[in-house]
């Protein structure tokens, strides 16, 4: 791995790549002034929407804005004709090794996957196996992290897929852009993403119970305290369909009905943003209050369908992501167009001494965490942060594994000191249902302080507009 970073808008002789041109060209004849006027009418404008996250361990009621840049990431089309051709090839491949693994386990049988790491992960929903879900579909929306090195290349650095979020970013994002500088779309060909919803919305209906002509679909919260609730309220509107908690739901004779003030009425897709332990007390945890006692019963009788499915996140678990790889050739009988980050999985002997003995040059996942949390990026860190986090990782090695320390690309992006490169990664939005599809661009998402990696939103990340340039373009 190499230590440069990929600039995305300059080349090594510091020229304007091609697919930046007419944006560079447009934004040279800007004023500092005027870029300072649209950026404050963009976070008015989010303020008023409500496009804010709140933050876990933060005082109550805490709630940010995420910082939004005026500078897109633009893909030129070719490249992202590979990189969708990679996600739907990986996709594809994730949702029939979670299809094999609950119920004929070939994979497992081949030993091309250790059946341990599969079989006892926190992950693996036993309650799963011998269920055939609708259309072998696990994974209906996956959010796949895509990070760029120093050459230029792409890989996935993580897969998302039991409630990925962002998507309501990418569209709001677009939106902004559009609103601020309409002559930009004028001037060039950029492939639109506003048909997302749509598009999520016959995916949905694609994967209900047989025999169901027109299906009610619903969107499942936590409620209005969890950090994306703008995002489930946004994609219900947006789709024209209920957002429903808990409470909103019942089961009778395993079929879900949704109370409404006309009375009840048959729900047969939920879109469910709640984690798995809080779907059904019965099943799982009995002190959730989020979410509908017997609903795994109807489920396993074919009566609703759930996306994403239980026990999904077993595949997205940062200890199979280094079997990937394996899982398309496995099942497609293809090579990976898109490769992995090279990772040490901390269980093997061998190669958790080598992370011991290198901890100040990797970066350090727990495998079940997420958004930036749990983690160690050695070059960043304090002597005595890496000492701390030695001692735990010796002591329970199988909670984590270790990466080289990616030079993440670089994009220019307005900071409080001017324009300056920072460090970005993308989200594609991955939609499953009768076919495999995806809208052109995904959230590109920034780390705003100067050398940090780390651009999850709740470590003080924004976003950035994604464009991809149609054909005809750069």
């Amino acid at each position: 791995m190499t230590t440069l970073s990929f600039d995305e808008m300059h080349d090594a002789d510091a020229k304007t790549r091609a697919h930046y041109a007419p944006f560079e060209a447009w934004a040279r004849g800007l004023s500092p002034d005027v870029m300072a006027r649209k950026r404050a009418e963009a976070d008015l404008a989010f303020r008023r929407l409500g496009i804010t996250f709140a933050v876990y361990g933060e005082e109550a009621g805490t709630e940010r804005l995420i910082p939004f840049d005026t500078i897109p990431r633009i893909i030129p089309n070719a490249e992202w004709k590979t990189l969708r051709a990679g996600l739907k090839q990986r996709v594809k491949a994730l949702n029939m090794f979670l299809d094999d693994i609950y119920n004929d386990q070939d994979i497992l049988r081949a030993g091309r996957i250790p059946a341990d790491e599969v079989l006892d992960n926190a992950q693996f929903r036993p309650e799963m196996k011998g269920f055939k879900v609708p259309n072998g579909i696990y994974a209906h929306i996956a959010g796949v992290d895509v990070v760029r090195a120093g050459a230029g290349e792409f890989y996935v650095l993580e897969d998302n897929l039991r409630v990925p979020s962002g998507v309501s970013y990418m569209l709001e994002n677009r939106k902004m852009m559009m609103r601020l500088f309409p002559e930009l779309f004028a001037q060039q060909k950029i492939a639109p993403v506003e048909h997302y919803p749509d598009l999520l919305l016959e995916t949905l209906r694609a994967v209900a119970p047989a025999g169901v002509e027109d299906p009610t679909v619903v969107v499942m919260t936590p409620g209005a305290f969890n950090s994306a609730y703008f995002e489930h309220s946004f994609l219900a509107q947006q789709m024209g369909v209920e957002l429903v908690e808990g409470r909103d739901l019942f089961i009778d004779h395993d079929a879900v009905y949704m109370r409404t003030t006309r009375g009840p009425r048959r729900v047969d897709v939920i879109y469910r943003r709640i984690d798995d332990d809080f779907l059904d007390p019965r099943a799982f945890r009995p002190d959730s209050l989020l979410g509908v006692p017997g609903l795994l019963k109807a489920y396993r009788a074919g009566r609703v369908t759930l996306c994403n499915a239980i026990g999904t996140g077993v595949a997205d678990d940062k200890s199979i992501y280094p079997y990937v790889g394996e899982m398309v050739r496995f099942y497609l009988g293809e090579e990976p167009i898109l490769n992995n980050v090279p990772t040490y999985r901390c269980r093997e002997k061998d190669k958790l001494r080598h992370v011991l003995e290198h901890l100040s040059e990797l970066v350090v996942k727990e495998v079940h965490g997420a958004g930036g949390y749990g983690m160690l990026v050695g070059p960043a860190a304090t002597k005595a942060e890496i000492e701390r986090f030695r001692a735990v990782l010796s002591a329970h090695p199988e909670k984590y594994i270790a990466q080289p320390t990616l030079a993440l690309s670089t994009c220019p992006t307005y900071v409080e000191s001017g324009i300056a490169p920072r460090h970005i990664d993308l989200r594609p939005f991955v939609l499953s249902g009768k076919e495999v599809s995806l809208v052109s661009g995904g959230l590109t998402r920034v780390a705003l302080r100067e050398g940090s990696l780390v651009v999850n939103s709740s470590q003080g990340g924004g976003t950035k507009d994604t464009w991809v340039l149609e054909n005809g373009h750069a």
